[in-house]
């Protein structure tokens, strides 16, 4: 005979059989995972730190099925999470324990791309590089690049307005959507923006555009494309000393240079690429700069003249710009490959995002250093130097008690150093669970107030993707208190490794 359930575990069994009935009713059986082991892979994202396993996983196979779903929770005031590949990195597609997560992997169709346009029409399950893979044949390509590129979905760069190593030039995705399509959380259809240079009424597309899947269920997006250029070159510059590779990125914008990239990795970032994929980098360097420039061949030239003559001013003890395609490649693979690099040096890191003035870039890294020593944890840097956007990774051993806590706590003070040098908490990565914590320290009272007030005119009930992004009042001053009180767990509700 089998023993009764607690009353929270018997309380949360009946509410899943209810919505569980209430989806099968409208959508079919086969879409619909519920049981421990078929949910469990859904229990995180990138951010695989923090844990929850949903009521149900719905995948759904057609709009139709997307709005049932929607319909049926909001009757039943059901929380819905939107998930597309999994691989953010701050924690926006955690499923909410009391709802559903809906997975819209299976919206991977490229419906159409129009050359003379130039723009493509996909499903938001529809991978980035895809996009630019099937736009080839016409010389086209989409501009935003994540380094997830090869896996992440356009429905997630939406929902966290992704950017990636060429967005200094050809900006984020923000710069280059269209048009969304998708759902209400009433389950109505809703379509934001359009084909024409412009729409009337507000600008509602930029605000959808990184509300991290608060605002709709994004369906179906329209993308501009690009003219790819006839030819890129990349210089990798060396220099012995940090702050000189800093003020070369300052020195660069202001020489009036706007690069295709330009990145920035220290020492301890180096060595732990090269040792992954042999990109060539100098590995006595202190800091190196990637720095791109594409187009004509003779703006090229140009462009490459100029860079190298502001490097060369600034301290560089080496420069060698790429002579072929395939060293070009060469060069941006370790940048690419960072991640994973990082993954072979430690148990496990965790990669923070926060945006500083581009001339703070030197005194932040000074500034991460002496939290080493704070926090007895190493920190490796990569950065989207030329706008700013910084990507620490804190490595730790969830093993050992109280590191996954320590490398939150650093983390949470690079964020406020961040706001303190003129920064944001977030630069391409979005706040999601895991930087909500940080809105407190950037924003005041009344402008999370008027935050919330544009999500309760598209989400009343704020059902869609609940206890992301923006924090409460009650949240603020719990974590104003853990400040003064010095060190209590962040999240305590969340099962750790």
């Amino acid at each position: 005979m089998n023993a009764p359930l607690q009353p929270d575990l018997a309380a949360r069994a009946a509410r899943q059989a209810e919505v569980v009935a209430a989806l099968g009713a409208v959508v079919p059986q086969h879409i619909l995972l519920w049981q421990p082991e078929e949910v469990t892979p859904y229990e995180c994202d990138g951010l695989s730190a923090y844990r929850r396993k949903p009521l149900v996983v719905a995948l759904p196979e057609t709009e139709a099925q997307v709005a049932a779903v929607l319909k049926a929770c909001h009757k039943l005031n059901v929380p819905v999470v939107a998930r597309g590949a999994g691989t953010g990195l701050s924690g926006g597609a955690l499923p909410n324990e009391d709802g559903v997560l809906l997975a819209l992997a299976r919206f991977n169709r490229i419906k159409r791309v129009d050359p003379l346009a130039r723009t493509a029409t996909v499903e938001c399950g529809v991978r980035n590089l895809a996009i630019s893979e099937a736009a080839a044949p016409h010389g086209l390509f989409y501009a935003p690049d994540p380094s997830s590129q090869i896996a992440c979905t356009i429905g997630g760069n939406i929902a966290e307005n992704s950017g990636g190593v060429h967005c200094l030039k050809y900006g984020l995705t923000v710069h280059n959507v269209l048009q969304v399509r998708g759902y209400t959380v009433e389950g109505e259809p809703l379509t934001i923006g359009g084909l024409a240079c412009d729409c009337p009424g507000p600008d509602l597309l930029a605000a959808v555009i990184g509300s991290e899947g608060m605002l709709m269920v994004v369906t179906e997006v329209t993308v501009k494309l690009l003219p790819k250029p006839q030819l890129a070159r990349c210089i990798m510059a060396s220099f012995d000393d940090l702050r000189k590779a800093g003020d070369a990125v300052a020195a660069i914008i202001a020489a009036g240079i706007i690069p295709a990239g330009l990145e920035m990795m220290d020492q301890p970032m180096t060595v732990a690429a090269e040792s992954f994929v042999h990109a060539g980098y100098d590995l006595e360097a202190r800091a190196i700069l990637l720095c791109e420039s594409d187009g004509t061949p003779e703006e090229v030239e140009e462009e490459i003249g100029r860079m190298t003559e502001v490097l060369s001013r600034c301290g560089a003890t080496a420069l060698k710009c790429s002579e072929s395609e395939a060293e070009r490649l060469r060069f941006w693979s370790g940048r690419k490959n960072a991640f994973p690099a990082t993954g072979r040096i430690s148990p496990d890191y965790y990669c923070m995002d926060g945006t500083i003035p581009r001339k703070r870039v030197a005194d932040m890294l000074e500034a991460i250093q002496g939290m080493e020593g704070k926090y007895g944890l190493r920190c490796v840097n990569v950065f989207h130097a030329g706008d700013g956007n910084l990507h620490p990774l804190i490595l730790f051993d969830a093993n050992q008690p109280g590191e996954l806590h320590r490398a939150e706590e650093f983390g949470a003070e690079i964020l406020e150093t961040s706001v303190a040098m003129g920064g944001t908490v977030t630069g391409e990565h979005g706040v999601g669970f895991e930087k909500i914590n940080a809105m407190c320290v950037q924003f005041s009272p009344e402008e999370r107030e008027q935050f919330f007030a544009l999500r309760r005119a598209f989400d009343p009930g704020e059902t869609l993707n609940p206890g992301k992004q923006i924090p409460t009042h009650a949240r603020c001053a719990e974590y104003g208190k853990m400040h003064i009180s010095g060190g209590r767990l962040p999240f305590p509700d969340l099962p750790r490794f």
